[in-house]
C-alpha cells in the first residue's frame, strides 16, 4: 500500500538524487522493472549498469538520470528512508503505484501527483484510505488544512 504524508507529519530525505548518486549498485540498472521506468520517464534506454541511452543527452551514467527516476528506483531499492516524492512529476504516478502493489510505500508529498483509476493509498496525515483521484485531491486538501491549523 502507498502511504503518503503531505506537507508534514514525518522526517524525510530531502534529497534523494544525490544520494542515489552516492548509493546505488550496478545490479539496480540492470533489473528489468527498473529498465522499464527509465524507459518510460526518461525515454531511455539501459545499454548496461554503466551506459543508458538518452534521445537528448546521448550515452549518460546513472547519475545523469532524472531526480524523479532516481527516487523510484530507490524507492524500490532501498528502504532506508522516507522519500520525498515530491522530486517526481506526474510521468511516474503510475510507478509510484507498481512499486507500492509490490511493498509497503511510505513517502512524503508537497504537491498534487496525478494518480490514475482505482488504488490504495492511505494518507498518512489523517489516516484516511482513497481509492481514486478525487478522493485522493479531497484527502491532500483535508490533510493541508490540519497542517494549516495545526
Amino acid at each position: 500500500m502507498l502511504k503518503i504524508w503531505y506537507y508534514g507529519g514525518t522526517e524525510y530525505m530531502n534529497d534523494a538524487p544525490s544520494y542515489f548518486d552516492n548509493v546505488y549498485e550496478d545490479e539496480w540498472i540492470e533489473d528489468e522493472f527498473v529498465k522499464e521506468m527509465i524507459l518510460d520517464v526518461d525515454h531511455s534506454v539501459v545499454v548496461s549498469a554503466y551506459i543508458i541511452e538518452s534521445p537528448v543527452l546521448g550515452a549518460i551514467t546513472p547519475k545523469e538520470l532524472s531526480g524523479g527516476v532516481k527516487v523510484l528506483i530507490l524507492m524500490l531499492k532501498d528502504d532506508s528512508f522516507i522519500y520525498n516524492l515530491s522530486n517526481c512529476g506526474n510521468n511516474c504516478a503510475k510507478w509510484v503505484l507498481k512499486i507500492a502493489e509490490q511493498k509497503d510505500l511510505e513517502v512524503y508529498l508537497q504537491h498534487i501527483i496525478r494518480f490514475e483509476g482505482e488504488f490504495e493509498i492511505r494518507i498518512m496525515n489523517t489516516g484516511k484510505i482513497v481509492h481514486n483521484p478525487a478522493e485522493y485531491v479531497e484527502g491532500l486538501l483535508e490533510a493541508e488544512a490540519m497542517q494549516d491549523e495545526g
